[in-house]
Order: C-alpha cells, then sequence, then structure tokens
C-alpha cells in the first residue's frame, strides 16, 4: 500500500469534483450538519466550531490513515463528503463512507464520488480491499453501495451504536481492487 499524499488530490470525473474542503464550505457544511438524515448517520464533530474541526481533519492526510474529500459540483458548490478510511497498510484494505447534503441528494453525487474515491484507493493507494458499512434502517446507503459495484456481503447485528442510541444492524458491502472498472 502506496502512503497517501499530506492533503487532498483534486480528482474530477462524471459532472463531479473531489477536493479539499476550503472556508467557502463552512455555510454548506453547517447546513449539512443541521440536517436530520445526516445527523442521524454522520454527526459532525463536537466542539465549538464542528465545521472547522471538520475542514482540518479532513484536509490532514498526514497520518496516513484516510483521504477525505469535499464533493463538489460543477458550480463547486459542496454537495457532500467521502472518505477512504480506517486504511490498514499491512492488509491493504479500508473502508469508504459518505455524506450527500439535502439540496444535492438523489442526483447521483454518492454514488459517483464513491467510484471516484475507490479507484484512488485501488489505483494510487493501492487498496486489495474496500468495506462500506451501512445501517439497515438506511435503504438509500444500500442502493448507493450497490449502484457502485459494491457486493452486499451481511448483515452485522447491532453492530454500531448510532448518534440515536441505538445499537443498529448494519449491513456490510465489500468491493475487491479486480472489481473496480477503469476510468
Amino acid at each position: 500500500m502506496t502512503t497517501p499524499p499530506p492533503g487532498p488530490v483534486r480528482l474530477e470525473a462524471d459532472g463531479l469534483v473531489l477536493r479539499a474542503y476550503g472556508p467557502a464550505d463552512v455555510p454548506d457544511l453547517d447546513a449539512a450538519f443541521a440536517d436530520v438524515e445526516i445527523a442521524r448517520w454522520s454527526p459532525a464533530p463536537a466542539g465549538p466550531d464542528p465545521a472547522e474541526a471538520f475542514i482540518r481533519s479532513r484536509n490532514d492526510w498526514s497520518e496516513g490513515d484516510h483521504a477525505s474529500w469535499a464533493i463538489a459540483d460543477a458550480a463547486d458548490r459542496l454537495v457532500g463528503s467521502v472518505s477512504v478510511h480506517r486504511m490498514d497498510r499491512v492488509q491493504g484494505d479500508a473502508q469508504i463512507g459518505y455524506w450527500v447534503a439535502p439540496w444535492a441528494r438523489r442526483q447521483g453525487y454518492a454514488v459517483r464520488a464513491v467510484r471516484l474515491a475507490t479507484r484512488f484507493a485501488v489505483s494510487e493507494l493501492g487498496m486489495h480491499r474496500l468495506a462500506l458499512y451501512h445501517a439497515v434502517a438506511n435503504p438509500g446507503s444500500c442502493a448507493v453501495a450497490t449502484a457502485a459495484g459494491f457486493r452486499l456481503e451481511g448483515t452485522m447485528r447491532e453492530s454500531y451504536l448510532y448518534a440515536d442510541g441505538v445499537h443498529h444492524d448494519e449491513h456490510v458491502h465489500g468491493l475487491l481492487a479486480r472489481d473496480v472498472l477503469p476510468g
């Protein structure tokens, strides 16, 4: 596995951009973190300025344990977030996670961003396997995983404590490097 660069590499494809977060994203991050669905499945960082903390953590790849991007539309407006995280260099595996802001849902951003981040993880970081976990109660994420080429591998019972204080069952989807289509 190759160590990621110290910060986000700009990637473009299919009418979207994966890029570093910037100060102009703060209002959209604040709005996204206030969204009930995002807060339910992917809560914002704690602290007095969650957007700034999020930007700092996502733009800093120096520990080599994640690669994270802002998802932006063709006009460069923030529409979501995607990360390859929990990278294990020895095993060559990682997890992928994402969220999409309410103003950008059901437009294919999540699927395209997951595909693009996955290609980067395989081709640039040398990942062998990626896993995608989501609560069974979140069928939209199941649809994204499947559309992005991840295979449903099973259900883990009460495997993750979500922001609602409940341990939810989760689906685990997997994708191998050989499953990734070029370009």
